[in-house]
């Protein structure tokens, strides 16, 4: 039997031993030789042993049916347990325990028993009743939990919008477990017998408890402050549950308490029917899709058109001769639903008062921000919105480089003096990382030193990159608020929105960041240890200040915007994304800026049915988000050991870890490897707490240079057109893998079916290769993997586009509509006229934005002098495509007479000044 270091999560742990439980008793019914059945036995009881550790906190089957079905097997009744075995299994893959008692004795009647879940329409699943779990948290006797269980079995009716079942545990510890394993648990309650430590013993349970303050803080508590710490705890990890505390305290005695997601307090009382109704009604707030609803209720409606759109109702497509494949495709439903009515029963996105708006609340209840606005055309528009509200021109806005094309764009739009920061290279893959935070705080001191910091708005980051590396955002916005204390930061999570719903993941979340520093900033023991250091850094160096991990004054104002691409992690429509505000000035300042801003990038015509599915979306993740991520990052886990450990995949592939793509200092923890073929899984949450970067474990980049294909190669020639598996990101020697909340764990195993095919058919290949043949492959590979071009810094804006020469920032939207006057720009060929004219001495300025896919991002801005380092990058660069660049005339430069007119204009400027 597999170890539980083998394992990265209980659900899988004990989904694998059902399967390997049900294997082992159906081979001791078919088995004669004894010798064989006392070794199957033997797997039998360690099994059973093992599932007997977690199988409390699941309500299906249920612990007496477990304790029968092991009693069963040691009385020798195995065919019997054989088939309860395979039914619970079965139940488990299925879900069918959802919709339906299932018997699990042998001569039970079930017509359903051949009725896969997966198997039934959508139509059918949709008339389902939801089922979920409830937990109970209550020190009691066999007796004292049926009754329990009874009771509230008795509260149900035939009305009821869901079913659930109960789980009883009896401590504080093991309602966390029982949280952390248990996606099915929507609420718990907690009873004033609860216990405080976990009877419990198990390796697994041990790693889940000791990141959730189960230590010295919780051994002094009061057992009658058991509850509300439970409560507290729970929204930590699992925010988007409910709590009931039951109590015999006194009303006084609660107030005071942190109750964290506690929903009600029941006093003394034993009233299941109220606790019945408030856990439905609980459920009920987060099932609510206002616009959704608005929308299908919409679509019944008979309406008459005279306005806009002949696709609506579908009168365009279902009188047509010519386009009736387009209506057979889709369905009658979309057209029902597309209309640019207002009225009726639907809203505004320009100005939301109805159900739009109480789907942007719920959103914000959900990501944890104090504001969230639905946008139905990317995130590209998001990132503009922000700017657009945030920055005036002339203000200062701190920019990582390599960040999104639509960032650049905004600060043309915005007219902001752009300082960019440079993240840390990769030669050796082609990629960047992120910007270290000792560079930002050399950047800010700077702009400090020469005057500038009340003109410095904004810092604009991108967590996670799209190669998957993460900030410990928390630490970047106190260290950086330290010296600028009104910095507005703008976290671009186009990649992040999934980890709202990890606990792991949340803690580098924006939106948790913000909400975490605002409490913190509040407290006396923040206060006082802002004026120890003050205290201790009088007169302290800039180079002291960079070597400190500075603590921001309690004054500071906490100001962070996301903006995440829904669509890209979560269930949405393409284009469907969101902005989330936790801005402690927006109301009093940004406001209006910020809904002219909205006005000017979103459409009068928004669709509709983008954003029905934000809204479906965010229901989704409340109920299920907690689920589904763990699962993702269960098949990228999957996927990750499966090709480290596989002997013949090693020949030619590899996959990165934290230790490839983040160097050593950056690592605090020491963590190289989530995977480790001799240890197992190493805990994330230790790195995940420390570390200045993490490796986002949901996007495996594999290194293929090994192949001798380059990574657009692989992508397009071999994955896509001959294997039909979808990729997005490369590099020079690399792709990208990333799961998302519907990989499953065929579509893993499909994917290293495929790598072992193609890694076989290299070894024949090159069996059968001639010496030449052989010796032009190595070649191809030391080419990929070896002599790889350094990536360039940014170098730097022309003088003519800065404003002085004390800091690097430079006039981005001067540069950009410099070039709209055809007379300011030549043209230069990459390997003629261009290396020609950098090796007289000219000086040469890029007029455009050169965007080489892959990286994705810009190598050269408008305003931005043309390195040696560039040059060679871009002359290395084997890419089909970028952006900005011409082949057939070439670099797009200002030409010599429009950089010495920026000269004498600049110098006149400053003699007048």
């Amino acid at each position: 039997m597999d170890s539980v270091s083998e394992y990265y999560s209980a659900t899988q742990l004990r989904s694998d031993r059902w399967a390997a439980l049900r294997a082992a008793v159906s081979a001791i019914c078919r088995e004669t030789s004894q010798a064989k059945i006392k070794s199957y036995s033997d797997e039998v009881q360690e099994l059973f042993k093992a599932l007997s550790r977690i199988e409390p906190y699941w309500a299906f089957p249920g612990m007496p049916a477990f304790v029968h079905m092991r009693r069963q097997f040691e009385n020798g009744n195995y065919e019997d347990v054989a088939f309860s075995v395979t039914r619970v299994t079965r139940a488990l893959t299925t879900g069918s325990y959802r919709r339906r008692s299932i018997p699990l004795e042998r001569d039970s009647m079930d017509e359903e028993e051949n009725n896969d879940e997966a198997l039934l329409s959508p139509e059918a699943r949709a008339m389902t009743r939801p089922y979920f779990e409830v937990l109970i948290v209550d020190n009691v006797n066999d007796q004292q939990e049926r009754w329990i269980k009874n009771n509230m079995e008795r509260m149900r009716r035939v009305e009821d919008p869901f079913h659930y079942e109960a789980v009883v545990v009896p401590s504080l510890e093991d309602a966390l477990i029982a949280v952390l394993f248990n996606h099915n648990i929507q609420a718990i309650v907690a009873r004033p017998g609860l216990t405080l430590k976990s009877r419990n013993e198990n390796e697994i349970l041990k790693k889940y408890l000791s990141h959730l303050g189960s230590g010295e803080d919780l051994d002094n508590l009061l057992p009658e402050n058991y509850g509300a710490e439970l409560c507290r705890l729970i929204q930590q990890v699992r925010p988007e549950l409910d709590a009931y505390l039951v109590t015999e305290r006194s009303v006084e005695e609660i107030a005071g308490l942190d109750l964290g997601i506690c929903r009600r307090v029941f006093y003394n009382q034993e009233d299941f029917m109220e606790l019945h109704l408030n856990i439905l009604r609980g459920v009920e707030a987060r099932n609510k899709s206002p616009f959704f609803t608005a929308l299908v209720e919409y679509s019944k409606q008979p309406t008459g058109v005279f306005h806009a759109m002949p696709i609506s109702r579908g009168k365009s497509i279902s009188r047509s001769h010519w386009i009736q494949d387009m209506g057979a495709f889709y369905g009658p439903n979309i057209f029902l639903a597309e209309t640019s009515a207002t009225s009726g029963g639907l809203d505004s996105l320009l100005e939301p008062s109805g159900p739009i708006k109480k789907a942007q609340e719920l959103a914000s209840r959900a990501f944890g921000s104090k504001q969230t606005f639905f946008a139905t055309n990317g995130t590209s528009t998001c990132n503009k919105i922000v700017v657009q509200a945030l920055v005036r021109p002339g203000d200062i806005v701190l920019v990582d480089r390599d960040c999104h094309k639509s960032h650049h764009y905004g600060m043309v739009l915005a007219g902001a003096e752009v300082l960019y920061l440079d993240s840390y290279p990769l030669n050796e893959y082609s990629m960047y990382g992120a910007v270290p935070l000792r560079e930002i705080k050399h950047q800010l001191l700077a702009l400090k030193a020469a005057g500038k910091l009340d003109r410095v708005r904004m810092l604009l980051l991108t967590n996670c990159t799209f190669d998957g590396v993460v900030y410990n955002v928390q630490r970047v916005m106190e260290e950086c608020l330290a010296i600028k204390p009104d910095l507005v930061f703008l976290w671009d999570e186009a990649w992040f929105a999934f980890a709202r719903f990890s606990p792991t993941y949340r803690q580098r979340t924006a939106m948790r960041s913000a909400n975490n520093l605002r409490k913190r900033l509040r407290s006396d023991q923040h206060v006082a240890a802002y004026e120890a250091q003050q205290k201790q850094l009088e007169g302290a160096s800039d180079e002291d200040l960079l070597n400190t991990r500075l603590i921001p004054p309690p004054t500071a104002r906490v100001r962070a915007y996301a903006t995440q691409s829904t669509h890209k992690t979560l269930t949405s429509l393409r284009q469907g994304s969101m902005i989330h505000v936790n801005d402690q000035d927006f109301k009093g300042e940004v406001e209006q800026n910020f809904h002219e801003a909205y006005m000017t990038h979103t459409s009068t015509s928004p669709n509709y049915q983008i954003i029905a599915s934000l809204d479906v979306g965010r229901r989704q993740v409340e109920l299920e988000g907690f689920e589904f991520v763990q699962r993702q990052i269960e098949a990228a886990m999957a996927l990750r050991r499966a090709i480290s450990s596989h002997p013949l995949l090693q020949k030619y592939f590899k996959v990165l870890t934290a230790g490839d793509m983040i160097p050593d200092s950056y690592r605090q923890s020491g963590v190289t490897s989530y995977f480790d073929t001799e240890q197992g899984w190493t805990d994330l949450w230790e790195c995940w707490e420390q570390d200045d970067f993490v490796l986002d474990a949901t996007r495996v980049t594999l290194a293929v240079g090994g192949t001798g294909w380059d990574g657009d190669t692989f992508k397009n020639q071999v994955l896509m057109d001959k294997y039909g598996i979808q990729i997005n990101k490369t590099s020079r020697n690399t792709v990208l893998f990333m799961t998302n909340i519907g990989t499953t764990r065929s579509s893993v195993a499909y994917l290293i079916e495929v790598l072992v095919e193609i890694a076989k058919e290299l070894d024949d290949l090159l069996d059968d290769a001639s010496n030449m043949e052989r010796l032009a492959f190595d070649r191809r590979v030391a080419n990929l993997m070896e002599n790889y071009p350094p990536l360039p810094d940014f170098s730097r804006f022309h003088d003519g586009f800065r404003p002085d020469n004390l800091t690097p920032e430079g006039d981005i939207r001067k540069a950009y509509y410099l070039s709209y006057n055809e007379k300011n720009c030549d043209y230069l060929e990459l390997n003629g006229s261009l290396k020609a004219a950098m090796e007289e001495g000219k000086e040469l300025v890029s007029a455009s934005f050169i965007i080489p896919y892959p990286p994705g991002f810009p190598i050269l801005v408008p305003g931005q002098v043309i390195s040696r380092e560039i040059l060679d990058f871009m002359r290395a660069l084997d890419v089909n495509e970028i952006h900005g660049y011409r082949a057939d005339l070439g670099l797009r430069v200002f030409t010599q007479d429009a950089l010495h007119a920026l000269t004498e204009e600049k110098t006149i400027q400053t003699a007048a000044e």
